[in-house]
């Protein structure tokens, strides 16, 4: 799993968890659902910090809880 991936399927364990749909998790982090989605989709090539941070306040969660996930051990390293 590479870095992207495994950012996309935190964010959807997390609003599994909190019982979020996308859109309300992108309201309530003041960000455009559209990005959001592209995060989700992996069209996003990085997802930037600042949006993950937003997505943190979002939920109500530190930066440190959503990395701190077996998701991140291990990832692939990213070529260009």
């Amino acid at each position: 799993m590479n870095t992207k991936e495994a950012v996309a399927k935190r964010i959807q364990e997390l609003c599994a968890e909190y019982d979020m749909a996308v859109n309300a998790l992108a309201t309530a982090s003041g960000i455009p659902p559209s990005t959001v989605y592209s995060m989700l989709n992996e069209k996003s090539q990085n997802p930037g910090v600042v949006s993950i941070k937003k997505i943190c306040d979002g939920l109500g969660i530190s930066i440190r809880e959503f990395f701190d996930t077996d998701l991140f051990d291990n990832l692939e390293q990213e070529i260009k």
